[in-house]
């Protein structure tokens, strides 16, 4: 390969060590032609499958700020420079080397650290952000039902003591929840997936927490209401 070449080579590769949100590399030898053209449709447009020469690659990757381990850059190497959700990608991976074990996954780099080629199986375990952010919404819509319930309930009283009808607080709070589900989606879809799991295992507490503040609520209007009665 020519000097001009190799630059540009590197210049390319460079750019994609530092726009990747994630990188993981791997052995492609005894893949044939066709194997590659059925990985690189199962990786997506999001991630880009390269075939690459170690020594270029590593000048890349040391001009990008990158730590690759040497071990690495070992045999025929292809990297996937991933700039959509990591987990889906690390998944295709992980399916495709289940059906073709000529694919190798050796490691990579996941926010910005080093990671092995165990921790990258165990990120294709995880949820995809998706999934997590699907979960979250639907458990706070779940908890703003919940509340909506409880002041309903303080409607029907309220309309069986004043003899009056009273708006119904259910259909304006759940009507509310459907409006702001997907802003609450969009706000939180550059979260991480672990920053997403752990938040939605929290919704449970954070749904009793509400609960418990809405009763306090309905028990006081119903002692205001009474007392003035009185």
């Amino acid at each position: 390969m020519a000097r001009p070449e190799k630059e540009a080579a590197v210049a390319a590769l460079t750019e994609d060590f530092r726009t990747a949100t994630a990188t993981i590399l791997t052995e492609y030898r005894g893949l044939s032609v066709t194997s590659m053209k059925q990985l690189r449709r199962a990786l997506g447009d999001k991630t880009k499958y390269s075939v690459v020469k170690n020594t270029l690659t590593k000048i890349a990757a040391k001009n990008a700020g990158v730590d690759l381990s040497p071990e690495l850059l070992v045999g025929p190497s292809a990297v996937a420079f991933i700039n959509g959700d990591p987990i889906d990608a690390a998944k295709s991976l992980r399916d495709f080397a289940k059906e073709n074990p000529f694919l190798v996954i050796k490691g990579g780099i996941y926010e910005g650290k080093a990671v092995s080629k165990e921790e990258i199986m165990q990120l294709a375990n995880l949820e995809s952000r998706e999934v997590l952010l699907a979960k979250l919404a639907g458990a706070m819509k779940g908890s703003l039902a919940k509340a909506a319930r409880v002041f309903d309930a303080l409607r029907i009283k309220l309309e069986s003591e004043q003899g009056s009808p009273v708006a119904s607080v259910q259909e304006v709070v759940v009507s509310e929840a459907v409006v702001s589900e997907a802003p609450v989606v969009d706000a939180v879809s550059e979260v991480s997936a672990p920053v997403v799991n752990e938040a939605v295992a929290e919704v449970p507490a954070q749904v009793a927490a509400t609960e418990d503040v809405v009763e306090a609520v309905v028990t006081e209007e119903l002692t205001t209401s009474t007392e003035e009665k009185e």
